[in-house]
């Protein structure tokens, strides 16, 4: 199953890795759907953390949440248990478009290297985050409007913005252009490529080395996930929040949960006016549920990913055989 350097992007064919991502997206996504709504809001929530009363009283009426337990209380309160799961529908496909592309992209490039390079001529930390970073973009940039309609169906409360994914995909278009299902793709790029290299990178550096030792309740392919996946969340988080406050620009930005988004241009007009009104620590709000549901989702995905891919390699096997 594994070849002699026991790398991940080195195994199966390229229907085999494109089932298999698309497997593990699928699955990912819906058990960490919940955190992910809930990262949705507080990255949305404009309030000053240093004085939230005076921010309080200028919310017009939205929530004003505090830490991940008491939002999904709030959420499950006010818009019952489905609320958890808003914006579920387009985030499916996208984690399985995604999923397919980032893991096909991430072998192919790979194997270019290799072609062009040499195998063995470029250190697989500075390997893993070119086909990372590449395998990120590309894959942000196919599945894009998936995101944004994934965030504002998450953004939306019990005052229905789109009541469905066909109504918004008409409305968006109508109103907005098809440059309306492409707010924000700048951060967005600029954020996946630093978080897929560094996360790549450094799950191929722990992979092996954590996979040696005997773990209680776990493995240590999905250990190297979760430490993979918090230092680069950590370090890609600001980028991740602006493109999130732009998505919901548009004509639809008053109407979401929180009624008081200002009015965005540009990511770097965007962090200057978040860091004035709401101090540096407002590019990292919701970065606590964030590390959160980024570690489970990318521990489940890998673990999900390697035994897919290692099904579905039997399963070719088996067929070969077969004829």
């Amino acid at each position: 199953m594994f070849d002699k350097s026991g790398r991940l992007k080195d195994e199966g064919s390229r229907t085999q890795v494109v089932a298999a991502g698309a497997t593990a997206g699928l699955i990912s996504r819906f058990v960490i759907a919940p955190l992910d709504v809930v990262k949705i809001r507080l990255q949305l929530q404009t309030h000053s953390l240093s004085d939230p009363l005076l921010s309080q009283k200028d919310l017009r009426g939205g929530p004003v949440y505090r830490g991940t337990i008491p939002t999904m209380r709030h959420i499950i309160r006010t818009e019952g248990l489905t609320g958890l799961w808003k914006g579920n529908v387009p985030a499916e496909l996208l984690y399985v478009c995604y999923s397919a592309m980032q893991f096909t992209t991430y072998r192919q490039v790979t194997m270019l290297l290799h072609r062009t390079v040499g195998e063995d001529r470029l250190p697989p930390a500075a390997e893993s985050f070119i086909a990372g970073g590449s395998a990120g973009a590309v894959s942000t940039a196919v599945t894009y409007p998936l995101d944004l309609l994934r965030t504002r169906f998450a953004a939306q409360g019990n005052d229905k913005v789109y009541t469905s994914l066909p109504r918004a995909l008409r409305q968006i278009g109508r109103e907005e252009g098809f440059r309306g299902f492409f707010r924000g793709l700048g951060p967005g790029i600029a954020q996946i490529v630093p978080f897929m290299g560094i996360f790549f990178a450094t799950y191929e550096t722990l992979r092996l080395p954590l996979s040696q030792i005997e773990l209680p309740f776990s493995t240590g392919n999905a250990v190297a996930g979760m430490i993979a996946s918090v230092i680069a969340k950590t370090g890609s988080f600001p980028l991740d929040l602006v493109r999130k406050r732009i998505q919901v620009q548009g004509p639809t930005r008053q109407r979401y949960v929180h009624k008081n988004i200002p009015e965005y241009r540009g990511t770097v007009a965007t962090v200057k006016a978040i860091v004035r009104n709401e101090g540096f620590r407002g590019l990292y709000r919701g970065l606590t549920v964030s590390l959160f549901k980024a570690a489970p989702a990318s521990a489940v995905t890998l673990w999900t990913y390697e035994r897919a891919l290692r099904l579905y390699t039997t399963m070719g096997e088996k067929a070969v055989q077969d004829i």
